[in-house]
């Protein structure tokens, strides 16, 4: 079960974030301006609220998950590089003159 679970991507590219962004507010604002409209005609605040928490739960359901949409640009990181400074203890070192 535990190996499974690792198998599971979890994360996201910038493009990615920016797209899941742009589609959580678009939702949102959607899902907002078509619940004020519906309870206005028919006069039911619930009817507005309804509307508007299924939105947040399809923006939710579309833009939580790392779904392989985000996750087309990954990062290319540098290759690790050795470096001789790291070697030395930090009583080697030469103290800071202020």
């Amino acid at each position: 079960m535990l190996g499974f679970c690792r198998a599971i991507p979890t994360e996201m590219d910038y493009k990615g974030q920016k797209l899941a962004e742009q589609i959580f507010q678009g939702i949102i604002l959607v899902s907002a301006v078509i619940g004020f409209v519906y309870g206005f005609i028919t006069e039911q605040f619930g009817w507005t609220v309804y509307i508007f928490m299924a939105g947040v739960a399809l923006s939710c359901l579309l833009t939580l998950p790392p779904w392989p949409m985000y996750r087309r640009n990954p990062l290319k990181w540098l290759p690790v590089q050795e470096s001789g400074t790291d070697d030395k203890k930090p009583a080697d070192r030469k103290p800071k003159r202020r």
